[in-house]
């Protein structure tokens, strides 16, 4: 299995910081396995509340900042279609990091468990899981949990 993950950094990352782009990729690459994914590619953009704020607003007309954002590249049952040999593009995952950090002190929990949480939720969101309803949410909040689990993120208290 292999998947690949593609990191764009926008805002200035402090030095204690540059740890969760490792934690990124690992979260990703369990997130694949799990998922039974293989042969795919990713792209994760961090970007500051200004910027994700415009794209909420723009893709879902809510003027308002938020923490990830996921543009996938197949709709939900459709059969993925590429060259073989070649990585299946699954989309894009765009993620606020002055909220990340905003909700790691808020949740009382390190940087890297929520931009891993965050990566994680904007992945299965491109592979078509959602929370619009109790059972959506909780099997997809479940599946995060146990992927953050898996490479030793776990949710602190």
């Amino acid at each position: 299995m292999s998947l690949k993950v593609e990191v764009e950094i926008r805002p200035q990352l402090g030095e204690r910081e540059s740890s969760v782009l490792a934690w990124v990729e690992r979260c990703l690459k369990e997130a694949a396995a799990v998922e039974e994914v293989s042969e795919a590619e990713v792209s994760v953009t961090f970007v500051e509340d200004d910027e994700i704020r415009k794209l909420n607003r723009d893709y879902r007309q809510v003027d308002r900042p938020t923490d990830v954002l996921s543009f996938p590249q197949w709709e939900p049952g459709e059969k993925w279609q590429v060259e073989q040999g070649a990585f299946v593009p699954l989309g894009d995952i765009v993620i606020s990091l002055p909220q990340a950090r905003r909700q790691a002190e808020e949740y009382g929990h390190s940087l890297e468990r929520e931009v891993g949480f965050l990566a994680v939720h904007g992945f299965l969101h491109l592979l078509g899981y959602d929370h619009g309803n109790e059972e959506e949410e909780r099997e997809m909040f479940s599946r995060q949990e146990t992927i953050l689990s898996r490479v030793g993120l776990k949710r602190q208290g």
